[in-house]
């Protein structure tokens, strides 16, 4: 006889224990400035986060996270869990707005001043001589072998113009 009312098995619980320890070991992966945007109000939890960050013992660190699984217990980590979802968002639409830039620059390479224009037109800011110029100034150094300071200066121009736009 199973009673309905005795809340959650034992195995419910450990399974909600390792999510929150989960939880405690993304927020002391995170850098001091993106951990000061996630909402901890318990100062505990914030301090024991700050001495695992500091923890190089294996060992001592694994304690450290149950320790800081132990305080989530007490608290609800939805706000803290959301925050850190926002987070990993933001961070995934930069990379991809990274990268989008990166295959822009290597199109407009590739394709030399044809795509100039597809440039122009999507960023109706950018200067075509520029990009021209960029454009020549790397075939130079592809030519000669030299570091790739163009291609920077073009990606470097590209992001530029989109966070202009």
């Amino acid at each position: 006889m199973h009673d309905e009312e005795a809340g959650p098995s034992k195995s419910e619980l450990k399974r909600q224990m390792t999510a929150l320890q989960k939880v405690g070991e993304q927020l002391v992966a995170l850098s001091a400035r993106e951990l000061q945007s996630i909402p901890i109000e318990d100062d505990a939890l914030r301090d024991a986060i700050d001495q695992a960050r500091q923890i190089r013992s294996n060992s001592a660190k694994r304690r450290q996270l149950q320790y800081i699984g132990k305080l989530m217990r007490k608290l609800d980590p939805t706000p803290i869990e959301a925050a850190l979802a926002e987070l990993y968002q933001r961070q995934r639409g930069e990379t991809d707005a990274f990268h989008e830039l990166e295959q822009l620059r290597d199109r407009l390479i590739e394709e030399g001043p044809d795509a100039v224009q597809a440039i122009v037109e999507r960023f109706p800011t950018a200067d075509r001589q520029h990009l021209r110029q960029l454009l020549r100034q790397h075939q130079r150094e592809a030519a000669a072998a030299k570091p790739p300071a163009a291609k920077r200066k073009l990606f470097k121009y590209l992001r530029e113009l989109s966070e202009d736009s």
